[in-house]
């Protein structure tokens, strides 16, 4: 006697995966306003910000990435070592969740 296979509903699962793709966006730009507060960056006017970040985007100067990111990464340790852990933020710029595993939308590399 065979048994019968589930029929899937792939309407629901699409509805779900959008549904989950939002929630990840919203949670990535949720993430992005805190480091921008948590840099200070948010006392720039939103001209200057967006134009030193298409500066970072389009810059070649590779050295000048390295200095930023190793910049950023010793901005993370200090952070962290402050906060005690619970209101740090990790490498991606995201506050950590203790016990939960943070989204990660787009690497340092990405465009997009």
């Amino acid at each position: 006697m065979k048994a019968m296979r589930k029929v899937r509903d792939y309407d629901a699962e699409l509805k779900a995966l959008g549904d989950k793709a939002r929630a990840l966006r919203a949670k990535r730009v949720e993430q992005l306003g805190q480091l921008v507060a948590t840099t200070g960056a948010d006392a720039l006017d939103a001209e200057t910000l967006a134009g030193a970040l298409l500066d970072a985007i389009g810059s070649k100067d590779t050295r000048a990435k390295e200095a930023w990111r190793a910049k950023g990464a010793a901005f993370f340790q200090r952070r962290g070592k402050k906060a005690g852990g619970a209101d740090a933020l990790d490498r991606s710029g995201a506050p950590a969740e203790p016990g939960g595993d943070t989204a990660r939308g787009s690497s340092p590399t990405a465009n997009g």
